[in-house]
């Protein structure tokens, strides 16, 4: 029999359309398990191969470093942190609103900006109280926070918000020091730009209208761990803060109490943690504090330890904030310093903030609107107020 050519036509459409078919089928089939394959394996070690790149590798000889960054556990304990930074972008809206606090001159006359102190010219913004101008003769007390940020990031001006209100919440002069991160310094002269800033305070109370003896430390994170740290060096008389005994003295007087929000207190049980989450290589912390070798003397912890008892007697009383949901810096911290400050008779207060993660600690205390504004503020304000009484 034969085929006319329009069969012909026919039969050849309809094989065509099949292999067309056939050929899509398979390219489905291909794509899924490359899909998954790029999202399992692909995604995971770029993104661990780039923080790696960036922050550094394994303290480990020639290639060892290499098999070392890119087993399978660390690969994907390191992505899921570094995916976990994505949720910062929540944060939009509050990064808009302290670009356009400080752009506001309605503002100007709630703060001054850019006050030079210290031995490496660091800058302070200072924020007035709400009383300010009303009675010279009455000076407020003064809170110094010193922000977090691993030892190696961080910038006063981010914090305007914050102190702004935390300025109208305690009703005190409120001030915010830049000190020198990694790379530019290690811990060592992180503790030095903070003692510097208590000096300045010392010898600028009266031209500000703010009580010298009088101190407050709050910190967050790193930067609780630096105010602790800063604290028990001037009770100790360290000669590597480079200052007179007697000034060291005279500060150690004027700290009334220190408020740790999220704080790190023991080096090596947070490098642990580190290295439970995969990230101690690309950490800043060990590099900040020159090695896992210093560990110790750079732990509030351990110095407290270290103590007689004639310099625990001096050292002031402590709130310890910390959140349930923290990952980043574990509740552990601030629950086990709290026992080793209770064993050591020394007064301190501890709050476990149901629900309040790592970064809400800070960020919700800088706009009313925010979810735990309200709950992290009636801690604080309670341990200021018994503070104050102590005065």
């Amino acid at each position: 029999m034969r085929l006319s050519t329009a069969s012909i036509h026919r039969v050849h459409q309809y094989y065509s359309a099949d292999s067309t078919r056939t050929m899509s089928g398979l390219k489905s089939h291909v794509s899924v398990p490359v899909a998954v394959g790029f999202m399992l394996v692909g995604l995971p070690y770029s993104i661990s191969l780039a923080a790696q790149w960036l922050y550094g590798w394994p303290n480990k000889p020639g290639y060892k470093k290499y098999i070392e960054a890119l087993k399978p556990r660390r690969i994907y304990c390191m992505t899921r942190a570094v995916l976990e930074t994505l949720k910062y972008l929540q944060y939009g809206r509050l990064y808009f609103q302290w670009k356009s606090w400080y752009k506001n001159d309605k503002n100007h006359k709630h703060y001054k900006k850019g006050i030079t102190f210290g031995r490496r010219g660091n800058k302070l913004d200072l924020y007035h109280p709400p009383n300010v101008g009303r009675s010279e003769e009455v000076l407020s007390p003064l809170v110094v926070f010193i922000y977090g940020g691993a030892w190696g990031s961080g910038d006063r001006s981010i914090y305007c918000l914050l102190a702004r209100q935390m300025a109208e919440e305690l009703s005190a002069t409120v001030i915010c020091p830049d000190y020198c991160t990694y790379p530019k310094g290690n811990v060592l002269a992180m503790v030095q730009d903070i003692a510097d800033c208590l000096v300045w305070a010392q010898e600028n109370g009266s031209e500000f209208s703010f009580d010298k003896n009088n101190i407050v430390l709050i910190g967050h994170s790193a930067g609780a761990h630096l105010c602790a740290l800063t604290t028990l060096f001037l009770i100790d008389a360290r000669e590597e803060l480079f200052m007179e005994v007697s000034k060291q003295k005279s500060i150690t007087l004027a700290i009334r109490g220190i408020m740790g929000l999220s704080g790190v207190y023991n080096i090596m049980d947070h490098y642990e943690h580190e290295q439970r989450r995969a990230i101690e290589y690309v950490s800043t912390m060990h590099k900040a504090m020159n090695g896992v070798e210093n560990f110790p003397y750079y732990s509030p912890t351990h110095l407290l330890k270290e103590f007689s008892q004639d310099k625990v007697s001096r050292v002031p009383p402590f709130a310890l904030l910390h959140g349930t949901t923290d990952i980043i810096v574990p509740v552990e911290s601030s629950t086990k310093f709290s026992e080793l400050l209770t064993a050591l008779s020394l007064k301190v207060s501890l709050y476990l903030l149901p629900k309040v993660d790592h970064t809400e600690m800070v960020t919700d205390l800088m706009a009313p609107d925010r979810r735990f504004y309200h709950p992290i503020y009636s801690c604080i304000k309670q341990e200021y107020i018994k503070l104050s009484e102590t005065c």
